[in-house]
């Protein structure tokens, strides 16, 4: 039995694609019998927890970020060790790249050293939080000098690891450019079954029409921060209405560091709703498939669990000019794309999505959706695995 290790500080209970991405794993793995997954959950007390023979859940304690952040954070040796020589796995896969994968390859030196390691690069960093947001302020050439010292810094820490995983072909491409070890492409996937039209709730729908059956509805349950492009959809919002002739109706759930824009925004504005975080899979299908059209404004993401969802349940999109939502809406053919970041032109790019086929779009998002599923993810990831321990075997 193949046995994995799962560890990433990217996990947090009222997270977006990364908990997508480790519920479905922990799914696919509990069925399991010739493979077993660990999943080192970053929590407040330290305690094992089995859910099947192929699954088994060490929860950690970790120090947890203040704010209205839920994630924790494992940086010693003392949290990782005891993992490692518990289970002896034939992989360790690191989900995010500050600090712990130095930490883990520390670890197991000393309780595993016959693990492979692996990464997933669930957050372009140096592009995402280095390389823009230098630029925005210090001028482009700064902006570059600053990308390449966090692609060395990412190469220091993921130094001596078999391969680093990532699901965005934009971001395979410059993981292969930037020198880290050996990128692997796994895309992810999508639960179409439960993300699909048939969810559309028609009394939802005459809810958020509120009388109108021409007002635009729009679900947007990304994290409430800039990067996903919260300032943007907020000040849009009266440019919006003036160009379509009536308020829209905007969804807002999660949570983030503008929630309080947010409420704000709720308070102020009619047809402006904030649910607050939606833990139940079925409500998210719910809303998705009961709205018009989804916004994938975050130009940094490197699959997009949520722009496939959307689509999945039938949703044209609004994505933005680079990383997965750039690949999912022109690949789909299935929206357009934002020409600038300013709320004139998403303004601009919603309302011409408004009057365009939005039916034959929906119908395209949906066929593209359709694609992906987790199975098919988990399972090619699984032959990497294999091949890994395969090949240091030869």
């Amino acid at each position: 039995m193949i046995t994995v290790v799962d560890i990433n500080n990217f996990w947090s209970p009222s997270g977006g694609g990364v908990r997508r991405y480790h519920l479905q794993k922990m799914a696919f793995y509990e069925k399991q019998r010739e493979a077993r997954s660990v999943f080192v959950m970053p929590d407040s007390k330290t305690f094992t927890e089995v859910r099947s023979e192929g699954l088994i859940i060490e929860h950690v304690q970790a120090f947890k970020f203040p704010g209205n952040w839920e994630y924790r954070f494992i940086w010693k040796l003392s949290q990782v060790e005891p993992v490692l020589a518990k289970y002896k796995p034939d992989i360790i896969e690191v989900g995010s790249p500050y600090i712990l994968p130095t930490v883990v390859r520390r670890a197991a030196r000393h309780a595993s050293p016959e693990s492979k390691l692996v990464g997933f690069w669930h957050a372009d960093f140096p592009v995402t939080y280095v390389g823009r947001p230098v630029a925005r302020k210090l001028g482009p050439g700064v902006g570059t000098f600053a990308r390449k010292e966090a692609f060395w810094y990412a190469r220091k820490e993921f130094k001596g690891f078999d391969c680093i995983q990532a699901s965005s072909k934009e971001a395979m491409a410059r993981l292969r450019k930037n020198d880290l070890p050996d990128p692997r492409w796994i895309p992810l996937g999508c639960d179409i079954n439960m993300f699909s039209p048939t969810k559309r709730d028609e009394a939802l729908v005459n809810e958020l029409k509120a009388g109108n059956p021409e007002r635009l509805t729009i679900f947007f349950p990304h994290r409430h921060c800039k990067e996903k492009g919260i300032d943007l959809v907020l000040g849009a919002y009266d440019i919006l209405a003036k160009k379509l002739g009536h308020e829209p109706a905007i969804i807002f759930a999660g949570t983030g560091p503008s929630l309080p824009l947010v409420e704000e925004a709720a308070q102020k504005y009619e047809h402006v709703r904030y649910i607050g975080f939606v833990n139940s899979i079925d409500e998210m299908a719910r809303y998705y498939a009961s709205v018009d059209l989804g916004l994938a404004l975050s130009g940094w993401e490197t699959f997009g669990l949520s722009i496939l969802e959307s689509m999945a349940s039938g949703n044209a999109q609004v994505g933005a000019a680079a990383g997965a939502a750039f690949e999912h809406v022109t690949e789909s053919g299935a929206g357009t794309i934002l020409k600038e970041r300013t709320p004139e032109a998403l303004a601009d790019a919603i309302v011409e999505l408004y009057h365009s086929d939005m039916q034959g779009m929906k119908q395209k998002a949906r066929t593209y959706a359709e694609k992906f599923s987790w199975d098919d993810c988990f399972k090619r990831q699984l032959e990497l695995y294999r091949q890994i321990c395969n090949k240091n075997r030869e």
